[in-house]
């Protein structure tokens, strides 16, 4: 009885602790220099936006996060909760990068905010200083692979 008991709980606290994987794609940012691809999870709800990278402890040169929406937004992005510094880029709906920054971990806050000065329909978020040491500049070209 004890053992079925115990295998219970086990198996309902797997099943509350599940992460739900988020779809990935390939980010390609076309550069001067030629294409720079980044692998990325893709946060298209409010909730995985809302979450982010934040709890990650790493994250490998060339993988990332997507953050994609379906019309022009403003939202500010911040560092709480974060661990490892971080890039970002932003980009139109014209597919252009619009602004970028290097983004410093912020513990429970107050956190800064790193906001780009037009409204971005997706933003991808890397290693900080892995989009400058690969020539990635403003007015470059986002292509989301999915």
């Amino acid at each position: 009885m004890r053992r079925t008991l115990a295998v219970a709980m086990l198996l309902a606290l797997a099943a509350c602790s599940r992460v739900v994987a988020l779809p990935s794609a390939v980010v390609r940012i076309d550069t001067a220099d030629g294409p720079v691809r980044i692998h990325a999870e893709v946060a298209e709800t409010d909730a995985a936006r809302s979450r982010g990278l934040a709890g990650r402890t790493s994250l490998a040169p060339g993988e990332g996060m997507a953050f994609v929406t379906d019309h022009p937004v403003d939202d500010a992005f911040w560092m709480k909760r974060m661990a490892i510094p971080l890039s970002v880029a932003f980009w139109g709906r014209d597919g252009r990068i619009t602004a970028m920054f290097d983004m410093a971990p912020c513990g429970h806050g107050p956190c800064r905010r790193y906001r780009p000065a037009r409204p971005y329909v997706g933003a991808v978020e890397v290693t900080r200083g892995y989009l400058a040491s690969r020539g990635v500049e403003v007015g470059d070209r986002v292509v989301l692979v999915r």
